[in-house]
């Protein structure tokens, strides 16, 4: 490297010699710092050396020729008057680069956070990731991305598919909370983003829905599948609890499940009794696979199935049942323990609700043994009222 000084003009900048090898630069004459950087291969870039906190830096401005020399002398002033009230240009610059892409905060929430949420969740916010997040804001520093980004991207995603457009502002929303956590922002840019407005589900399998099923169950060549959805009908279990079940979990001869804190949504213990019906079901997959740990096992002997969507639908089809999803079964389960008496505190504990709200969404089904009850009271009464005009 060598340097002179010449007064940096349009015309130097164009025509200043290479040198043999490495670099020269060139200083400016009358502004201190400034200069143009030359190399070997003919590259030219404009530059301002400077010192900040005792450290002598060097800062690129800009190419030539996208960067005039009137237009470098022009920055290059705007630059020094704020190093002379104590600003660092090129710590800012260092700092704006070290900061995390939202691709690399991902990657952290990944590592940290998701080993903490059940296999389905991990699953769900995986696809939401890298399908929706990366590919419009991976690129994004995290500390850059606005409300206006999440905004967007919610409605964007809002005209296919509305409710997953509220999963991925939730997802976000939890992402740059733990950013905060870790120190990597300082606001939620997902705060606050309105979300479409969402109606829980009241789908259940009707009598004559729920006997067609059964007849197709019964005798269905794939057994693997065919019991895990018998089982979830027997059980309101969730789907990857039963999907991901072990025979460990399980105590045939007293007749209950111990579902493990990993495989809950609420990440606690839950232990449900098994009726008969399900004990059954559970004897004679084990015979026939005594030597497998997963209840459910896939094509290999031994790891646990993961999906049975394709399965769902051809058994609907063959059913001639639509729009019923495998969770509700989940719901059926709740509306038959209603039809038979059940009360809501004993269908939360069954299906392993932490809070009553959550059981509350079954109270509608209780209208009708509710009327039975009164239309019972009324007759007696009625009766009574006969009995004394006699």
């Amino acid at each position: 490297m060598a340097s002179t000084a010449k007064r940096i003009t349009e015309t130097l900048a164009k025509g200043a010699p290479r040198p043999a090898s490495s670099y020269v630069i060139i200083y400016d004459t009358e502004l201190k710092g400034f200069g143009l950087r030359v190399t070997a291969a003919g590259a030219r870039a404009f530059v301002l050396n400077y010192r900040a906190g005792g450290i002598e830096r060097r800062l690129t401005i800009g190419r030539y020729p996208e960067w005039s020399s009137a237009a470098a002398r022009k920055h290059a002033e705007g630059l020094k008057r704020r190093i002379d009230v104590g600003d660092d240009p090129m710590a800012k610059r260092h700092e704006d680069r070290a900061a995390l892409t939202v691709r690399e905060l991902c990657v952290l929430y990944e590592t940290r956070h998701l080993p903490g949420k059940s296999p389905a969740s991990r699953r769900d916010d995986m696809a939401i990731i890298r399908k929706i997040v990366l590919p419009r804001l991976g690129s994004l520093k995290a500390a850059s991305v606005r409300y206006a980004d999440i905004e967007d991207l919610h409605r964007i995603v809002s005209q296919e598919t509305p409710y997953r457009a509220n999963r991925v502002v939730a997802l976000l929303s939890k992402l740059f909370t733990l950013a905060i956590r870790w120190e990597v922002i300082t606001t939620n840019p997902a705060k606050g983003v309105q979300r479409n407005p969402e109606q829980a589900r009241q789908r259940y399998l009707s009598e004559d829905e729920l006997r067609r099923l059964l007849d197709l169950l019964v005798d269905h060549p794939n057994r693997t599948a065919a019991d895990a959805v018998l089982l979830l009908l027997l059980t309101g279990a969730r789907r990857m609890e039963v999907l991901s079940a072990t025979w460990d979990q399980f105590d045939l001869i007293e007749g209950v499940w111990t579902k493990p804190s990993a495989s809950t949504k609420q990440r606690r213990l839950h232990r449900v009794p098994l009726s008969g019906s399900a004990i059954e079901l559970l004897e004679k997959r084990k015979r026939n696979a005594p030597g497998a740990s997963a209840v459910f096992p896939g094509r290999d002997g031994e790891t646990a199935i993961t999906d049975i969507k394709k399965f769902w639908a051809s058994l609907c089809r063959a059913a001639e049942i639509d729009g019923v999803r495998l969770h509700d079964l989940r719901h059926t389960f709740a509306s038959t323990l209603v039809s038979d008496g059940a009360n809501l505190p004993l269908i939360g504990t069954l299906l392993g609700h932490t809070q009553a709200q959550t059981t509350m969404r079954y109270a509608h089904l209780f209208d009708h043994p509710q009327r039975a009850a009164v239309e019972r009271l009324g007759s007696s009464i009625m009766a009574l009222q006969r009995k004394g005009s006699r």
